[in-house]
């Protein structure tokens, strides 16, 4: 993501194209923002669990709400509704010093974003040029319900809020 955008970017919720399911060959729109977080299992293997209405939850809920996820998934509790029916899935990868991410879409769902770990990288604003700290953030998805165009209106999206993390 570039670090020195200043443009009025779109919000997730302006960019319902990427969350939902592509079923008997149409784009369902998710009724809600269920988040599917890939979680790494401890003796191999990977789950991805969804944290159902996360676009209610303030971001301190959000926070508890992934932790709790994270720990059930582990020690296996999750309920069965938590894994079925994820609307777009997050995944990071960068505590395991991964910088790209290339997400493979778990379908139905449409969308994947990835997430690296956090570098350090020389930036220009106003002409100054500076180190900040960036994260790479990848967005897969399915060309049969999206493209391109809204994939970077959701990008942009994220950009914004991964630097304004108040309004979050």
């Amino acid at each position: 993501m570039p670090c020195c955008s200043r443009r009025r970017p779109w919000r997730p919720r302006d960019v319902p194209e990427l969350n939902g399911s592509w079923t008997d060959d149409h784009f369902t729109a998710g009724e809600g923002v269920h988040l599917g977080v890939a979680v790494s299992l401890r003796g191999g293997g990977l789950v991805a669990p969804a944290l159902h209405h996360a676009d209610t939850l303030a971001l301190p809920q959000l926070m508890t709400a992934l932790k709790d996820l994270v720990t059930r998934a582990r020690t296996g509790r999750l309920r069965g509704s938590e894994v079925s029916d994820a609307t777009i899935t997050v995944t990071n990868l960068g505590d395991q010093g991964v910088e790209t991410v290339f997400g493979v879409i778990y379908p139905p769902q449409v969308a994947l974003v990835g997430f690296g770990r956090v570098v350090d990288r020389p930036c220009a604003v106003d002409g100054m040029l500076g180190v900040r700290p960036v994260v790479t953030a990848t967005l897969s998805a399915d060309h049969r319900a999206t493209d391109g165009a809204v994939g970077a209106r959701y990008l942009t999206a994220v950009t914004h809020l991964l630097q304004n993390p108040e309004q979050l």
